[in-house]
């Protein structure tokens, strides 16, 4: 690979060291963490997918509201720097990679103590997409995305597992149906759960994607650190099952308030 290629990760590590910031679950899975009540969250995430050829570089901005501990919406508008040379995918569970707008609602419709720190939570999602100014396909009709998860949280241990189904309008010319999945497991070595500024988790993520003709499974870590209001992830994945496309990397800030 051309060293050319790499020049935008560096970017993004500048980018790191300026913003101090991020989300406040996995990279790229499905996670139940909600805004409280009256909370707001702005997110910032730069996506590549790299491929045989050509690779994909964008960023997405997200900004959410919590109309209550467990009811969070949000909206998120992608900036295309450049196209990848890829079949279509959703890339994660939140911050999608694509051209799309999209308005998303989480619902935690269950939430269960089962100790000290410890809790069995559910959530289900839904939402509204459309092309946006980038779309590759400028003709993309409106498009609904519908899905679950669920999992446990403690101070040492994080598990969750979840999907999703995205589906465009009939007419729509491609990628009228697409099902995304993901399995995700955390944990937080005793170092790590000490207080001492910055609180680390690291991930295993698992995710899969489906759609016409194609269906693709990814594995990798990622890691998780919040600091009072901020947070910063970074995430790799590789396929599991081959194709074209050799690497994920992801690197998400966020501020909460």
């Amino acid at each position: 690979m051309r060293m050319e290629r790499f020049a935008p990760l560096g970017l993004w590590l500048c980018g790191a060291i300026a913003m101090n910031g991020s989300g406040h679950g996995p990279a790229f899975g499905l996670a139940t963490p909600t805004n409280p009540k009256g909370g707001w969250s702005a997110d910032l995430s730069l996506m590549s997918r790299i491929g045989e050829t050509r690779d994909g570089w964008m960023m997405r901005g997200a900004l959410g509201y919590g109309i209550t501990r467990d009811l969070k919406v949000s909206v998120s508008a992608p900036v295309v720097f450049r196209r990848e040379l890829l079949p279509a995918a959703r890339f994660a569970g939140f911050m999608p990679m694509g051209g799309d707008v999209e308005v998303l609602s989480t619902w935690r419709f269950h939430r269960k103590n089962t100790g000290v720190g410890q809790r069995w939570e559910s959530a289900v999602l839904g939402g509204l997409l459309a092309g946006g100014p980038q779309a590759a396909d400028r003709s993309k009709r409106i498009g609904g995305l519908a899905g679950i998860v669920t999992g446990y949280a403690s101070r040492e241990h994080y598990a969750w597992g979840g999907a999703t189904v995205q589906t465009r309008a009939a007419d729509a010319p491609v990628n009228r149906r697409h099902v995304f999945y993901s399995g995700v497991y955390g944990y937080r070595p005793a170092a790590w759960r000490r207080d001492q500024g910055w609180d680390w988790r690291l991930f295993g993520e698992l995710t899969g994607e489906q759609s016409t003709g194609s269906h693709r499974v990814f594995l990798g870590p990622s890691l998780l650190g919040v600091y009072k209001n901020y947070g910063i992830s970074v995430g790799a994945q590789a396929p599991m099952n081959g194709g074209r496309e050799r690497f994920r990397l992801s690197l998400n800030f966020a501020y909460f308030f």
